[in-house]
């Protein structure tokens, strides 16, 4: 245990029953306790707090740093939370107590207060006997942030132009002037497109007077990428990323049960549709046999639409100007699939059952299907993010149901009118 890294010891924590992890926990050495419990997922974390004693979980959150602990004390019951907060000394309350004013996806909410300021008018060999002193750095410090007399922020002055820059050089003549901050307030999916944009190690943070305040980090940026990439990958199932894998079986039977009764009402919905052409499946048992193949290609249809559009919106891509012109090409992406699809299942259908209009029925159902499957794979995540819903987690329900029902109405609907 001793050699191992917290995040490997959280991988095998996670990778336990509850039973067998408690026992490991007991194992771990104190002074990596904070370290571990800020790798674990949530639910995971929870079920080992709960049988730690205050101290214990006071011992840990020192071991963080001023963000972590931020995210940490935030993860515990809130009676937890005010004990912790009622053990520290008034400055690192003080401290701690402006980060959690934040929201916790906010740049506010990520970001470290521990940054090093200069003024423009001091000289470089200046800074540099400063830092010499300090004896230390905060971890990931790239660079140094200049401010002004009232702690505005005018620039940054990288590390590297420090090191290689006459010694006798002001500040002002060297620092970056054209760097923008992020504000308090920006949301943590835009915090972690600003990074990858501007391949940061850092970046500073400002509130609405362009005071520094603080600076966020690469490592709670990567944090972010990972957590909305497991919560997209979750939620199509209706799942959190934070769910434990050896969660007691009642509590993940009920965090699994509404989905499920989603999909059932979406299921009892198709069968309704189905039932109201019993009559033409009765006089023709064919239907029954290709019924399923139209509500099929449209849903991969739209789900291909609807995954690009979903990661679009992740990386800011889709907006109002551009949804029109998406929407037609989309369209057509359908129209000219439907065309080749209907081609294949009509030949295939006229081989398979020598029956030439059920073929023609099938690929004019296809057609349909696919076109409308495009539109709704644009259309349900930009009408979801409008109404505040997520639309990774809804998208999928809503997009099956449409390519169901569409689909089956105009397979069904069609061979009753011709047939």
């Amino acid at each position: 245990m001793q050699a191992m890294h917290p995040a490997e010891i959280a991988d095998a924590l996670e990778s336990l029953p509850i039973a067998k992890r408690l026992i490991l926990w007991e194992l771990v050495n104190p002074d990596y306790d904070g370290e571990v419990l800020m790798e674990v997922h949530d639910e995971v974390r929870t079920s080992l707090v709960d049988d730690m004693e205050l101290e214990e979980l006071r011992a840990a959150s020192e071991q963080l740093d001023l963000d972590d602990r931020a995210d940490f004390i935030q993860s515990l019951p809130e009676k937890l939370t005010r004990d912790l907060l009622s053990g520290m000394d008034r400055q690192d309350r003080e401290r701690l107590e402006q980060v959690l004013s934040y929201p916790e996806d906010s740049a506010g909410g990520l970001m470290n207060l521990d940054t090093i300021t200069v003024r423009g008018d001091v000289t470089l060999d200046v800074v540099l006997r400063y830092l010499r002193r300090r004896n230390n750095l905060p971890r990931h410090t790239d660079r140094l942030y200049v401010v002004d007399l009232y702690g505005r922020f005018r620039g940054e002055l990288p590390i590297r132009r420090l090191l290689t820059s006459n010694t006798d050089a002001l500040v002002s003549d060297v620092y970056k002037k054209d760097v923008e901050p992020l504000h308090e307030l920006t949301p943590a999916s835009e915090v972690s497109r600003h990074f990858e944009d501007y391949d940061l190690v850092s970046a500073p943070v400002v509130d609405d007077n362009k005071r520094l305040i603080g600076r966020v980090t690469i490592d709670d940026v990567v944090d972010v990428i990972r957590e909305e990439a497991e919560q997209s990958v979750m939620s199509m199932a209706g799942l959190n990323q934070e769910d434990d894998f050896f969660s007691p079986v009642f509590r993940s039977m009920r965090k699994r049960t509404l989905w499920l009764g989603v999909n059932l009402l979406t299921a009892l919905l198709a069968s309704w549709v189905i039932a109201q052409f019993e009559g033409t499946l009765e006089r023709v048992v064919t239907l029954a046999v290709l019924m399923t193949v139209v509500p099929s290609m449209g849903g991969i249809a739209g789900n291909q639409t609807l995954t690009l559009v979903i990661r679009g919106q992740a990386l800011g891509q889709i907006n109002r100007s551009n949804t029109q012109a998406m929407l037609a090409k989309e369209l057509a992406v359908g129209l000219l699939n439907g065309l080749m699809w209907a081609a294949v299942v009509s030949a295939f259908t006229y081989l398979w059952f020598g029956d030439w209009q059920i073929g023609l029925i099938l690929g004019v159902a296809l057609l349909i299907n696919m076109i409308c499957a495009a539109a709704a794979g644009l259309v349900i995540p930009v009408a979801m993010r409008k109404a505040g819903i997520d639309p990774a987690l809804a998208g999928g329900v809503a997009l099956t149901t449409i390519t169901d029902v569409i689909g089956l109405i105009a397979f069904l609907g069609l061979a009753t009118l011709w047939l």
